[in-house]
C-alpha cells in the first residue's frame, strides 16, 4: 500500500515538473488556456449559483432552529451564517460539487485523448502533452475557482437573507446589522487560500489519474471515479491543514 502510494506521488511530482517548460507556441497555449477558463468557470456557475442559495437558506434556518433562547440576540443567526459560508461552506462544499463536475470531466477528456493515442501523436509533432494538455487546466481553475467561491458566498448570504425574511424568521433589517457586527476580514483571506488550495486539487489530481490511464472505455470511467474520490479526500484532508494551521 505504502509502496503504491509513493509511487502514484512520485509519477504526480514528475508530471508537474516536466509541465514547466517554454511553449511552442504561445499564442496556442493562450487560446487554451482562456478555453479552460471558460469551461470550468462558465460551465460550473448554473451548479454552484443552485447550491450557494440553498446553502444560504438551509444554514439560516436551521440556525434559527437552534438558536430559540430569549437571550440571544436575532441578528447573532445573521453572523453565524456569514462566517459559515465564509469559512467553510463556500470553499469547501462548492468545491467538492467542483471535483465531480470539473475533475471527472478533466480526467475522462485526457483518458479518452490517451486510449485514442491522440496525446502520442501529439508528442511525435515535439509537443510537451504535459505543458499543454494539463498546465492549462491548473491555471484556468487557480483563475476561476476563486471567483466561483466568491460568488458563492455572496449567493448562500443573499439566499439565507431572503429565507429568512420569506419564512418570517428574521427581518431583512436585522439580518443586515448582524452581517455587518464583527466582521473579521481574515476570514474572507482564509477563504481565498482554501479556494486556491482547492482549485489546484480538483484540476490536478484529476490530470493526472486521466492522463496516465491505461486500457480502454473501462479503465477510463475507472479513473475518472477515483479521481473524484481521492480530490475530495484531499479536499477534506487540506480543509484541516489549513484549518489547523491558520485557525
Amino acid at each position: 500500500m505504502l509502496s503504491r502510494f509513493l509511487n502514484h506521488l512520485g509519477k504526480f511530482l514528475v508530471m508537474l515538473r516536466s509541465m514547466f517548460t517554454k511553449p511552442e507556441n504561445m499564442k496556442m497555449y493562450w487560446k487554451e488556456l482562456m478555453h479552460q477558463c471558460s469551461e470550468i468557470g462558465i460551465g460550473s456557475l448554473p451548479i454552484v449559483i443552485i447550491i450557494s442559495l440553498f446553502l444560504g437558506a438551509v444554514t439560516t434556518v436551521q440556525t434559527a432552529y437552534q438558536l430559540v433562547s430569549p437571550l440571544v440576540p436575532q441578528a447573532t443567526i445573521a453572523q453565524i451564517v456569514r462566517d459559515s459560508v465564509i469559512l467553510e461552506l463556500s470553499p469547501t462544499v462548492v468545491c467538492i460539487v467542483l471535483a465531480g463536475v470539473v475533475g471527472s470531466k478533466i480526467a475522462s477528456e485526457l483518458g479518452n485523448m490517451r486510449t485514442t493515442e491522440q496525446i502520442d501523436a501529439l508528442e511525435i509533432m515535439g509537443i510537451n502533452t504535459r505543458s499543454y494538455l494539463i498546465m492549462p487546466k491548473i491555471l484556468g481553475a487557480l483563475i476561476v475557482v476563486p471567483f466561483l467561491v466568491i460568488i458563492s458566498a455572496v449567493l448562500a448570504i443573499w439566499g439565507g437573507r431572503t429565507a429568512g425574511a420569506m419564512s418570517g424568521i428574521l427581518p431583512p433589517e436585522i439580518f443586515d446589522n448582524g452581517l455587518r457586527q464583527n466582521l473579521n476580514i481574515f476570514n474572507i483571506n482564509f477563504a481565498l487560500y482554501k479556494a486556491y488550495t482547492f482549485a489546484f486539487i480538483i484540476s490536478s489530481i484529476p490530470a493526472y489519474y486521466g492522463y496516465h490511464v491505461q486500457g480502454g472505455a473501462l479503465e477510463i470511467g475507472r479513473a475518472s471515479t477515483t479521481s473524484v474520490v481521492v480530490s475530495c479526500i484531499m479536499i477534506l484532508f487540506a480543509d484541516y491543514i489549513l484549518a489547523a494551521i491558520f485557525l
